[in-house]
């Protein structure tokens, strides 16, 4: 049987430049490194490796690991053997009896970020100030809502991808998202509200600037792209300067704003068609989760 040496498997990963994203790629690196710390700690053989292994690997990372992270190391395992030819461990039916203890030793749903709705994103849009800041936050925050955007997908907007319409609304491509790998893209549309929220940054910031959301440095716009972290800042300081309980804020993510619209969505009687193409989904599951917290009552 074929033996690898520690630093195979890292070569054998770089295969995969090109064909997953950034942030997988990232991943699998982690989860990997993760398994081989462990064999290296605990004296068991790396590549190729048995599917007793692999079940106690799973169980040791599942004591401080959320379930979700054990089962992305194991398909980061399952990976590295395919890409080094090895056989395949990870399909034994004890791999799958090892993650439902995992799972089961932790119940619970994961934890969802507070939906920002349009109750809250009125008040987050009122508490933005008079400044170039507040122009581009307003812009950001109403524009992720209505295109249920993820965190990338709002800041890796061009100007290129924005059509204003004859009605006075957007017409908006979003080029990339995280169920999108081709890049193919999906249309979404705004509020007038929101095509004028959009006017008035760029009015300000002009338009010879490539990235539709960038940052601002002494009052002056700064050529290129925010991070998505930015945008997780910018949810945050909202719900303050929106005068929300500090514990009522805190529960806000960069996510809030993509939970709130779909919930809104289902609270105004759109189908479930209607919401994933709207928000982008390819999973029902998926969308459940984020309608799971939706106050919504069918009986009213």
């Amino acid at each position: 049987m074929k033996h690898c040496s520690l630093s195979t498997w890292r070569t054998a990963f770089q295969r995969l430049e090109g064909a997953y994203s950034p942030a997988t790629m990232r991943s699998y690196f982690t989860d990997v490194e993760a398994f081989e710390t462990w064999c290296l700690a605990t004296n068991h053989t790396l590549f190729p490796t048995s599917t007793e292994t692999v079940c106690a690997f799973l169980e040791a990372q599942g004591r401080d690991k959320a379930a979700s992270t054990v089962r992305r190391r194991l398909y980061a395992i399952r990976k590295a053997h395919r890409l080094l030819g090895l056989p395949d461990p990870t399909q034994d039916e004890e791999i799958n009896l090892a993650l439902r203890r995992v799972r089961r030793a932790k119940p619970g749903r994961p934890r969802q970020a507070k939906g920002l709705t349009r109750a809250y994103l009125d008040r987050f849009l009122a508490g933005q100030p008079d400044t170039p800041w507040g122009l581009r936050n307003r812009a950001m925050l109403s524009l992720g809502y209505e295109l249920l955007t993820r965190r990338s997908e709002l800041v890796a907007l061009r100007v290129r991808d924005i059509e204003a319409r004859e009605d006075g609304t957007l017409r908006v491509l979003i080029r990339r998202a995280k169920n999108d790998p081709f890049g193919e893209g999906r249309i979404a549309f705004t509020s007038t509200r929101t095509a004028q929220l959009v006017a008035d940054w760029l009015a300000w910031r002009g338009a010879e600037i490539a990235p539709l959301f960038c940052p601002i440095y002494h009052g002056q716009p700064i050529d290129r792209a925010l991070s998505p972290d930015t945008v997780k800042r910018l949810v945050k300081e909202g719900a303050g300067r929106a005068g929300l309980d500090p514990c009522e804020a805190r529960d806000f993510s960069g996510h809030s704003m993509r939970v709130g619209a779909a919930q809104d969505l289902l609270r105004r009687g759109f189908d479930t068609a209607a919401i994933m193409r709207a928000g982008g989904w390819s999973s029902i599951n998926v969308l459940s989760r984020y309608l799971a917290h939706a106050e919504h009552n069918v009986w009213e």
